[in-house]
């Protein structure tokens, strides 16, 4: 065991527009409070993102920040426990804003698919672990 830390290098970049539509795992290890970006200071999740469905199916996002409030909203309450599972999409714009991002209820359908990549993920480590194990 060192007496040191290592500095940290950043999250991943989370790329919103890229993923609208798709079904995602979200695991929200945190949430910040008054970071300071160029559009005044903000309260991001820092969450590690699995995309399970559409062209990025299996991108996975590691300790990346989430910065839209609607989003935010919906994922701060998760922090530290059980993954929250949605489709990201956007809500109705407000005159003179954007379209917020938000994730809408997974399908009995989107459940069926976290669930079979919970349990790829499970058998993964396991895998791991043995093959790790020095006995």
């Amino acid at each position: 065991m060192s007496d040191y830390s290592i500095p940290s290098v950043g999250g991943d970049k989370f790329p919103l527009a890229d993923l609208d539509g798709s079904l995602l795992r979200i695991e929200v290890t945190k949430q910040h409070m008054g970071v300071t970006t160029t559009f005044g200071p903000s309260n991001p999740v820092e969450a590690n993102v699995v995309v399970l469905d559409g062209a990025s199916k299996g991108s996975e996002y590691a300790a990346t920040f989430i910065f839209p409030k609607v989003l935010c909203s919906q994922l701060a309450p998760s922090a530290g426990g059980k993954p929250v599972l949605g489709r990201l999409g956007r809500g109705t714009a407000k005159p003179g804003q954007s379209a917020p991002w938000m994730l809408t209820a997974p399908t009995e359908a989107d459940i069926a698919v976290a669930v079979k990549f919970d349990a790829y993920k499970a058998t993964q480590a396991a895998t791991a672990a043995a093959a790790d194990s020095p006995w």
